[in-house]
């Protein structure tokens, strides 16, 4: 990137910043107090380390701006105007995507664009839900979640009902809340996932399975949480699914999906890596 080009970045990160410095703070706000969006610190960390690796491929395109970029910035610039008169939080959010591929767009060309589509599209994973979808997928979640539970725990001898999301244990009853319906884990490993897809170094299908793998190793995961949590809460009471030991198998459930993605990753990659071997 010559100086020039530098120098208009520069003060175009900054209008950016200022446009939307009050559209942050909200961000930051909810990522402090809303537990599924706690991961929402990390993604803006990871988009811009995804645009340094691809530093050097950057370096060897050669930028044809193009006006057609002002459009898409109008465009996301509307759209942030009708998030304030609507007071609709996820307008004003999503419409920075639009205004930094405009931007791209604009200064550098849609061959920049091209290659840079994946980091501007990460940023969506930092940005909460409405309410009105996010309670549309929990809650039938929280019923699935609920029925693996009761069937695991029913398949290793212990007595349980289920009415619901609400689980019937002799000693004590359990509600999944939307908390403990996966919904939260789900979202956080999608991101990872797409992070170590987009890394990958291996073909397309696999890339591909390995993101979507965040879905079944999201309701794996939550289902061991829920069932450990009813047997425990069998033996010891309702206790062991109150206070800290909750939170605490919150941490495992993140730590044994993030295991589970990282090992998928690798066996991935030894098989890929074992192909290239045999076809040379």
């Amino acid at each position: 990137m010559s100086n020039r080009n530098a120098f208009y970045v520069g003060i175009v990160a900054l209008g950016l910043l200022a446009l939307y410095f009050p559209v942050f703070q909200d961000l930051v706000a909810d990522w402090n107090s809303n537990d599924n969006y706690s991961h929402g610190f990390f993604i803006p960390f990871i988009s811009v380390f995804m645009v340094w690796e691809l530093r050097d491929k950057l370096s060897r395109i050669n930028p044809e701006p193009s006006y057609l970029g002002l459009l898409v910035v109008l465009l996301g610039l509307a759209q942030l105007v009708l998030g304030y008169l609507g007071s609709e939080f996820f307008l004003k959010r999503t419409s920075l995507i639009l205004v930094l591929s405009g931007i791209v767009i604009f200064l550098f060309g849609f061959h920049y664009f091209r290659v840079l589509t994946v980091p501007i599209l990460y940023l969506l994973f930092m940005i909460p839900l409405p309410a009105i979808i996010w309670n549309k997928i929990a809650f039938p979640l929280q019923l699935f979640s609920s029925a693996l539970a009761e069937h695991v725990v029913r398949s290793l001898g212990l007595s349980i009902l289920r009415h619901g999301n609400v689980l019937y244990l002799p000693t004590t009853t359990l509600e999944v809340v939307d908390a403990c319906s996966g919904l939260r884990s789900l979202m956080t490993m999608f991101a990872l996932s797409a992070f170590l897809s987009w890394q990958a170094k291996f073909s397309l299908w696999k890339r591909w399975v390995l993101f979507l793998s965040a879905v079944p190793i999201a309701i794996i995961a939550n289902t061991i949480r829920l069932s450990a949590t009813a047997v425990m809460a069998s033996f010891y009471g309702e206790k062991v699914a109150q206070g800290f030991l909750h939170e605490f198998s919150g941490f495992v459930t993140f730590g044994l999906g993030t295991a589970m993605l990282i090992t998928l990753n690798f066996i991935f990659s030894v098989r890929s890596s074992r192909d290239a071997k045999n076809t040379m």
